[in-house]
């Protein structure tokens, strides 16, 4: 009989679990030729608009493989549900059995998500971080400052939403927090105030164009997950430095590096994987005034990674 545990068993697990070195570590297979990722399943949907996506995969000589279940459904807000859904599913590379089933209502994905945001922060923000700006106020927008403390001392967090009242309200649901959150005016206005910044829309068309990054900025774009979303004007891969993917592989379907490719904005020579720099730090910024960015797509390994952490620790507390 598999174990079932709910989201509540996950999230106290999830204390335990030093998730940033977890994730790297499964990057670092990911990129070092450890894990089998086949592409990813995807299904879209127009009324009401929304997404799921089928990730699944194993690193090799690993006691499990994993397939996940991930939807965003981006009008549930109006129905009181989380935009976020969706469970992991742990069977046995050995037998084929299923062995624990992950309730996690899209929790995990959005968290190992989030953590991945923290690593390229963590590997690639310039050294001295004046203003982090945030461009979105959805799940996501709301883990980035979760987990910020982790690898970032800035404080000073400028926040963009299409939506002022959304806005009010992610200021006021950190109004106890360390952080001193303001609302910028426009995308440029915020993107010129700061040195990191991180997006975290379902936006299908660039926000961000070449002209309002500044020079040594970091840009970390997390929203675009299919081959119809964009949240960077790929005029920005062309200028950047650097460009980090988490999956090159999958970057040839989907993402900014994608779009970049697609448009002829992007340098190849200039596209590393996110594995392989954290494996390789010196392949990273190198000084203050350059551009970077980084482009994550999810990769299963994270899914991976993450649902074995909480089975693992789950079992050897009911040893």
């Amino acid at each position: 009989m598999p174990t079932i545990l709910d989201l509540h068993s996950i999230k106290k697990y999830l204390q335990t679990v030093d998730l940033i070195s977890l994730i790297e570590d499964g990057f670092i297979a990911y990129s070092s030729n450890q894990v089998v990722v086949p592409p990813v399943g995807e299904l879209l949907f127009d009324n009401p608009p929304g997404e799921a996506h089928i990730k699944y995969g194993y690193i090799k000589n690993n006691p499990f493989y994993v397939v996940k279940i991930a939807s965003g459904f981006y009008e549930n807000k109006k129905l009181g549900i989380p935009s976020s859904q969706g469970l992991m599913l742990l069977f046995s590379q050995q037998t084929g059995e299923l062995v624990s089933i992950l309730l996690d209502e899209g929790h995990l994905t959005n968290v190992r998500t989030a953590i991945a945001s923290m690593i390229t922060l963590k590997h690639l923000a310039p050294k001295k971080v004046d203003s982090i700006g945030i461009i979105g106020t959805g799940i996501q927008a709301h883990l980035q400052l979760s987990f910020l403390h982790k690898v970032s001392d800035c404080k000073n967090i400028l926040i963009w939403g299409r939506d002022k009242s959304s806005c009010l309200a992610y200021q006021k649901y950190f109004q106890d927090s360390p952080y001193h959150i303001t609302i910028a005016d426009s995308i440029p206005s915020l993107a010129q105030s700061c040195s990191v910044i991180i997006t975290t829309t379902a936006s299908t068309f660039p926000l961000i164009s070449a002209d309002d990054v500044r020079p040594g900025t970091h840009i970390t774009a997390l929203g675009s997950d299919t081959a119809e979303k964009a949240e960077l004007s790929p005029s920005i891969i062309a200028q950047a430095d650097l460009v980090v993917s988490d999956s090159i592989n999958q970057s040839r379907s989907r993402g900014e590096v994608y779009q970049a490719r697609k448009s002829g904005h992007l340098n190849e020579n200039k596209l590393t994987e996110l594995g392989t720099l954290i494996k390789n730090p010196k392949q990273g910024r190198i000084n203050d005034n350059q551009i970077t960015v980084a482009d994550l797509t999810g990769v299963a390994v994270q899914d991976i990674m993450i649902a074995t952490a909480i089975y693992n620790h789950h079992k050897n507390l009911t040893k």
